[in-house]
């Protein structure tokens, strides 16, 4: 998948006018690139489509209009771009009541490195997390990460071919396998491995 260029983004101005329909086109593609693992954690999948938004939204939000500071957005978020043989992830944990968030970050150190893919056949695929910056400490994890998932190529044409696939946790105080994911969710995914 191409890293995304200066020269394709939308003016401020462009942007304000198109944003209405942008955003609703985004919002009904990210809703088939969301999986849940168990009640508290969710993996939304990026691809070229959610990182454009994510900088248009950044660019209008900050009034940058500057060559300088549209390489600087897009050189933070390009890297959440896949790259043909992974999948990319905003891996989160959402508590709604923040004590009961809080008690939960300290007890699920360390899980952003206990996500993981599975396909049908293949051996498990365990998420690369924060390449960008460390986000958890020995106390307690974040509520936000950003995984990537390195799929081989087997696991590739397994995928190609139709098998299943599953993402989960394993982490001692989290333990959660999706169901097979649904065909419009996998599809969505295995575009990103193009």
């Amino acid at each position: 998948m191409q890293k995304l260029r200066r020269d394709e983004l939308m003016s401020l101005e462009e942007y304000h006018r198109e944003r209405p329909q942008f955003r609703a086109r985004v919002l009904e593609h990210k809703q088939s690139r969301q999986v849940a693992i168990g009640p508290n954690a969710t993996l939304y999948f990026e691809d070229r489509l959610t990182i454009q938004y994510q900088v248009q939204e950044m660019l209008r939000i900050e009034r940058v209009f500057e060559a300088e500071g549209i390489d600087e957005e897009l050189a933070a978020y390009n890297p959440l771009i896949p790259d043909g043989s992974n999948l990319k992830a905003t891996f989160m944990l959402e508590f709604p009541d923040v004590e009961e968030r809080r008690a939960a970050l300290e007890q699920l150190t360390g899980v952003e490195r206990h996500i993981y893919c599975e396909v049908d056949g293949i051996e498990r695929v365990y998420a690369i997390a924060d390449e960008d910056l460390e986000r958890a400490t020995d106390e307690k994890t974040s509520a936000v990460h950003f995984l990537r998932f390195e799929l081989s190529a087997d696991a590739r044409a397994a995928l190609a071919g139709g098998a299943a696939l599953h993402f989960g946790s394993d982490h001692p105080r989290y333990e959660y396998r999706t169901a097979p994911l649904s065909d419009s969710v996998r599809a969505s995914l295995l575009a990103d491995l193009d």
